[in-house]
C-alpha cells in the first residue's frame, strides 16, 4: 500500500466526536493545496483538472489571505472611488482551481463518501481522478456537499480538484449591495472557509433530523429523514437519545422504521426553557440500525415558544421586547465572516455588553459557528435570504435558487433556537406575489420561526402596512406616521413625552423599527492601526492626510468625540421612545458598530471591530438599553426658571419576571452636583411590560438663578438600574449687558461701526448668509452615498472659552443647542482665513473637511468683530436658548477678555458671508 504525504503530514483518517459526540468516519482535508487562477475562463476546455499546478495555497483560507489576485494600487485620495469601501490588498473575481491529492481507505469501499466545504462563494464543482462529479453547488449560505462514491478509489491516492467560481451567478442584488456578495463589507473572496472534508457513512443515512419543540405539550415532535442509494425499501431501528441542559441522559425512545420518513413525539418533562435568561440547550441523537449498517446523527434544540399573539412578540408566553443592531458580514481584518465559535464570541459578547439581546443579519445568513453561539448566550437572530433588489420575480433562475437556498438554510440550521425570524430580504422591490408565495411555501415547510415578506420596502403601494401573511413586520414608517426618530428629530424641538402609539395603532402583528439611527460619526483614525489583515483603510488615511494639508489633524479626535457624543444622544432617544410605546416589539439599530462600505458610514457607537471609540461606556450604554430600563416622560429640554418642572417616571420591564419590592429613588441635580431636589417614589412591584407608571415629580425652578444643566436622574434602589437625562434653565430676565457694544444685522451699519473702531457684535439673518442649512441631527448615514444632504456633524466648542462662560455646554451638540442649530445658517470659513478658529466651531463631514462655525472673532480694521450666524434677535421672549447665548456673547465682548488675534478686512467677509440676494439653495432629496 502507498502512503501518501498527506497521511504522513496529517494522520487524520479516524474516528471522529463532533461537538455532539457522534461518531463519524473523517478525513480533515485542511492544509496545503496546489492553486491555480483561470482569470480568461479556460481551466475546463483546457483540462485543467488533469494539471498539477506550481502555486500552493493553505485552506480553509481564501487567494487574497495567500497573495494571489490583482494587487490593489489606489492610494489614500479624497476620491469617491476610495470612500466607497475598505480595499482587499489582492482582488480577484473569476474561477480558480485547487488540487489535493488524498489517500482513501480500502475499508471505505463499500461507503457513501461525501465532501463537505462548508461557506464558498459562489459556484463549486469537483473533479476526482479526472472525472468530473455530477453536478455543482451554487449555496451563499450554507456548506456544499458532494457525493463522490462513484468517484473515488478505496485503497489509493485520489486526485481530488475543485473549481470555485466567485463571479455573481444570480441577479439577488442591486449595486452588489447584499451582504451575501458585496464587497463593501464581506469581500467577493475565492476560496474555502470553514470545514473542508471527507466522511463516510453507511449506503443508509439519516439526512435530517430536525426538532420542533412543543412546550405546551411537554415534547418535541421529531422528523427524519433517511436517504439511501438503494431500491428496496428501508427496515430497522431508530434509537432517540436525549441529554437535558444539565448533562442528564433522558429515557431514549425505539422506534421501528420501514419508511424514509419517520415522524413521532418525545417527551420532555418540566422541560428547561430556551430564553435569553436561561439559554438551556437539549442535545438529541438519533441512531440508526438497518440491515447491517449504522448512521447517527447529533443536533441540539431549544425548548421554546415563540409567538405573535396580540400583536406582540412573546417567549415562553411571556413578552419579548428585542433590542437589536445590525450584522451586515462586517469584519475588516480578513473580509469574510468568521468560521470558529471565537470569533462570534467577539460578535455576541460585545453585543451582549452593550444591553443587546438581537441581531439581524442583513441579506445574508451566518455559519454554524454563529448560531452555536448564539443559542449559548441567548440571542434571538433574524435570518434573510440573500436578497436585495428591486426586481424580485423577474428572473426564474434567481426564483429558483431562492427557494433551493431557503430549503437549505432550513435543513443546516433550522433547528437552533437562536434561529427566531426570517425575512425573505432587506427593503424588496417586485413582484409581491412571487415573494408571497415564496414566503408561504417555507412557512409551510417549517413552523420553528416567525416570518416576514421583507425587511421594509420602499415599493409603491407597500411598505406602510404589513403583508398579508407576515408574522412579524420591520418598518421605519407605517400609514400613520413614523416610528423612527430620522423623520423626527431634526424638525421638531425636544421633547421627552412622546413615544410612536399613534403610529401603531391598529396593527395586526407585532412590529419592530427598522435600521434607527444611521448617525455619522467622524473617523477614529487611531483606527488605522488595527487593519493588519487583508482589507486597508484607504479612506481613513485619505482624511487624515486631508486633514493634515489644511493644518487641522489637531481636531480629529475633537470632531470624532463630538460627533459621537451626539450619536450617543440620539440614540438614546431612539432606543427610549421605542421602549416607551406600548405595542412595541423592538428597535433594529443601524448601527452598533460602524458600517465600512457603502461610502465609509461610520454610524456606529464602537467600531467595526466590535471594540470601543470611547464615545461611552456599555455600563453607561446598558442603563437606557437593557432588559429592566427606568424611564422618563418631560415635556422638553428647556426651561426658565419661573417655570416648573415636571416629569412622570415609568418602567420598561422586559426580564423573565415581575419585579417585586422596587424602590425609586429620583433627584434633579445642578452642574456641580448640588441637590436641587429629590426623594423616593412609592414603593411598589413592576409586572413585565412597559410603559407601567412609576409616579411623577413636580418641582419649581425658581432657586435656579443662573443658566444651568440640570440632570435628572432615577434609581431603583438596591439593583443596577439607573437611568438620567439632561435639563437646561435659564434666567427668566437677564441682566443688561453690553451697552457699548453694537449690536446689528446689517452688514453695512457693521461695516461703518468698525470704521469708527467699535466692538461690534454681527448677527445676520440667517437668510443673509452665504454657507449651509442649520442642522442640528448630524450627516444621515454617509455624505458619500447620499451627498446631497449639508454634511454637518453638530458642534465642537470649548466650553470653558469666556464667550460661553454664562451659556452652559459640553464640548458637543446637546439637546440645548438645537433651536440654536436650526434658526442658523452654518458658515464657511475657510475663504476668510486659512485655519481660522471659531469659537463654535460646526464639525464637518469628513468627505470634505472644510472649515465649519457658527460663531467667530476677529480684528476687523479699527474695530474688534463678533460674527455670529445663528439668530439671536426674533423670539426672544419664546427662545430662551437663543437670549442666554446672546447674553453671554455680549457680556463677554464688555469685557478685558475679548481681544481677538486674527485679523481679516471686513470687505473680505462681507464679500464671502453676505448672501446679497438672500437666494436659497433649491434642496435635493438626499437620495438623488
Amino acid at each position: 500500500m502507498r502512503i501518501s504525504k498527506f497521511l504522513i503530514a496529517w494522520g487524520i483518517i479516524a474516528l471522529l466526536m463532533t461537538s455532539c459526540k457522534q461518531v463519524v468516519r473523517e478525513i480533515d482535508l485542511s492544509g496545503e493545496w496546489e492553486v491555480a487562477l483561470d482569470s480568461m475562463d479556460k481551466g475546463i476546455s483546457g483540462k485543467w483538472y488533469m494539471e498539477s499546478f506550481p502555486d500552493k495555497i493553505a485552506l480553509p483560507g481564501t487567494l487574497c489571505d495567500a497573495g494571489y489576485g490583482t494587487p490593489c494600487t489606489l492610494e489614500p485620495t479624497m476620491d469617491k472611488e476610495i470612500f466607497l469601501n475598505l480595499k482587499r490588498k489582492f482582488d480577484y473575481l473569476g474561477p480558480a482551481w485547487y488540487k489535493k491529492e488524498c489517500f482513501i481507505p480500502a475499508e471505505w469501499n463499500e461507503k457513501d463518501v461525501f465532501l463537505t466545504l462548508e461557506r464558498v462563494i459562489w459556484n463549486s464543482q469537483v473533479w476526482i481522478n479526472g472525472t468530473k462529479v455530477e453536478g455543482f453547488n451554487e449555496s451563499l449560505t450554507t456548506p456544499h456537499y458532494f457525493n463522490l462514491s462513484k468517484y473515488l478509489v478505496p485503497g489509493e491516492n485520489n486526485k481530488i480538484v475543485i473549481r470555485i467560481d466567485n463571479r455573481r451567478q444570480h441577479d439577488i442584488s442591486v449595486k452588489n449591495l447584499a451582504h451575501a456578495y458585496t464587497n463593501d463589507t464581506q469581500t467577493m473572496w475565492n476560496g474555502i472557509l470553514g470545514k473542508i472534508a471527507l466522511t463516510a457513512k453507511d449506503k443508509v443515512q439519516i439526512e435530517e433530523l430536525r426538532l420542533t419543540p412543543d412546550i405546551d405539550n411537554q415534547t418535541v415532535n421529531v422528523s427524519v429523514k433517511i436517504g439511501s442509494n438503494g431500491s428496496s425499501p428501508v427496515s430497522g431501528k431508530l434509537l432517540f437519545a436525549v441529554k437535558d441542559p444539565k448533562g442528564n441522559k433522558l429515557a431514549d425512545k425505539e422506534v421501528q422504521v420501514n419508511n424514509t420518513e419517520i415522524t413521532f413525539t418525545y417527551p420532555i418533562n418540566n422541560p428547561m426553557l430556551w430564553d435569553e435568561f436561561t439559554p438551556n440547550i437539549y442535545e438529541a441523537t438519533a441512531t440508526l440500525e438497518t440491515e447491517g449498517m449504522t448512521d447517527s446523527k447529533c443536533e441540539i434544540f431549544g425548548m421554546r415558544k415563540l409567538t405573535n399573539q396580540n400583536a406582540l412578540l412573546q417567549i415562553n408566553n411571556r413578552r419579548l421586547f428585542l433590542r437589536g443592531t445590525l450584522e451586515c458580514c462586517i469584519f475588516p481584518l480578513k473580509g469574510y465572516p468568521p468560521m470558529d465559535e471565537a470569533g462570534w464570541e467577539k460578535v455576541f459578547s460585545a453585543a451582549r455588553d452593550y444591553g443587546m439581546n438581537h441581531l439581524r443579519f442583513h441579506s445574508w445568513c451566518p455559519p454554524e459557528a454563529a448560531f452555536n453561539v448564539a443559542d449559548r448566550m441567548g440571542f434571538y437572530l433574524q435570518v434573510e435570504l440573500p436578497l436585495w433588489t428591486l426586481n424580485v420575480g423577474e428572473d426564474k433562475g434567481t426564483v429558483d435558487f431562492l427557494y433551493t437556498e431557503a430549503a437549505h438554510i432550513m435543513k443546516e440550521y433550522g433547528n437552533h433556537p437562536s434561529f427566531c425570524f426570517w425575512s425573505l430580504g432587506n427593503e424588496l422591490q417586485g413582484d409581491f406575489s412571487v415573494m408571497d408565495k415564496l414566503l408561504t411555501t417555507i412557512k409551510q415547510q417549517d413552523s420553528r420561526h416567525l416570518y416576514m415578506t421583507t425587511t421594509f420596502t420602499f415599493e409603491p403601494g407597500h411598505g406602510s402596512w404589513p403583508e398579508p401573511n407576515d408574522d412579524f413586520w420591520v418598518t421605519q414608517w407605517t400609514k400613520n406616521g413614523w416610528v423612527r426618530g430620522q423623520g423626527i428629530f431634526d424638525d421638531q424641538p425636544a421633547s421627552f413625552n412622546k413615544d410612536f402609539s399613534s403610529a401603531i395603532e391598529g396593527l395586526p402583528v407585532p412590529l419592530i423599527t427598522h435600521e434607527i439611527g444611521q448617525y455619522s460619526v467622524f473617523p477614529n483614525l487611531k483606527e488605522i492601526d488595527k487593519y493588519t489583515g487583508n482589507l486597508m483603510p484607504l479612506n481613513f488615511k485619505a482624511v487624515a492626510a486631508d486633514l493634515k494639508k489644511k493644518g487641522r489633524l489637531h481636531l480629529a479626535e475633537g470632531n470624532l468625540m463630538a460627533s459621537g457624543k451626539l450619536a450617543t444622544i440620539l440614540y438614546k432617544e431612539e432606543i427610549e421612545r421605542a421602549l416607551k410605546t406600548p405595542g412595541f416589539s423592538g428597535f433594529q439599530l443601524l448601527d452598533l458598530h460602524d458600517f465600512p462600505g457603502q461610502g465609509t458610514a461610520l454610524v456606529g457607537i464602537i467600531d467595526a471591530f466590535w471594540e470601543s471609540k470611547g464615545l461611552i461606556t456599555p455600563e453607561e450604554f446598558r442603563n437606557f438599553c437593557s432588559p429592566v430600563v427606568p424611564l422618563a416622560r418631560f415635556e422638553k429640554a428647556t426651561y426658565v426658571n419661573n417655570e416648573t418642572f415636571k416629569a412622570q417616571f415609568e418602567a420598561a420591564n422586559f426580564s423573565d419576571k415581575v419585579l417585586s419590592d422596587i424602590q425609586p429613588e429620583w433627584r434633579l441635580s445642578d452642574s456641580k452636583g448640588t441637590v436641587i431636589a429629590q426623594g423616593n417614589l412609592d414603593k411598589q412591584e413592576i409586572p413585565v411590560g412597559n410603559a407601567f407608571n412609576l409616579g411623577s415629580i413636580s418641582v419649581p425652578l425658581e432657586s435656579i438663578s443662573v443658566a444651568d444643566q440640570l440632570t435628572l436622574s432615577i434609581r431603583f434602589t438596591g439593583t443596577q438600574y439607573q437611568n438620567s437625562w439632561n435639563v437646561w434653565v435659564y434666567p427668566q430676565e437677564v441682566p443688561e449687558v453690553g451697552k457699548e457694544i453694537f449690536y446689528t444685522r446689517s452688514f453695512a451699519d457693521a461695516e461703518k461701526a468698525l470704521s469708527q473702531g467699535k466692538k461690534v457684535l454681527l448677527n445676520p439673518e440667517k437668510e443673509e448668509i452665504n454657507g449651509l442649512e442649520g442642522k442640528f441631527v448630524q450627516v444621515f448615514w454617509s455624505p458619500v452615498h447620499f451627498p446631497n444632504q449639508p454634511g454637518t456633524m453638530g458642534i465642537l466648542c470649548d466650553p470653558a472659552h469666556p464667550a460661553l462662560v454664562d451659556f452652559p455646554t459640553e464640548m458637543h451638540s446637546n439637546w440645548q443647542w438645537w433651536d440654536i442649530c436650526k434658526n442658523a445658517t452654518t458658515m464657511e470659513l475657510d475663504s476668510l482665513k486659512n485655519n481660522m478658529q471659531p469659537i463654535v466651531r460646526v464639525v464637518d463631514n469628513f468627505y470634505k473637511n472644510r472649515n465649519l462655525g457658527l460663531l467667530f472673532e476677529v480684528k476687523a480694521g479699527d474695530g474688534k468683530l463678533l460674527v455670529c450666524s445663528s439668530d439671536l434677535a426674533k423670539n426672544l421672549n419664546t427662545r430662551p436658548v437663543a437670549r442666554q447665548l446672546r447674553y453671554s456673547l455680549l457680556k463677554y465682548m464688555e469685557s478685558d477678555k475679548f481681544n481677538p488675534q486674527e485679523e481679516v478686512a471686513f470687505k473680505q467677509i462681507k464679500q464671502v458671508l453676505h448672501n446679497v440676494n438672500r437666494t436659497k439653495e433649491v434642496k435635493k432629496s438626499i437620495y438623488e
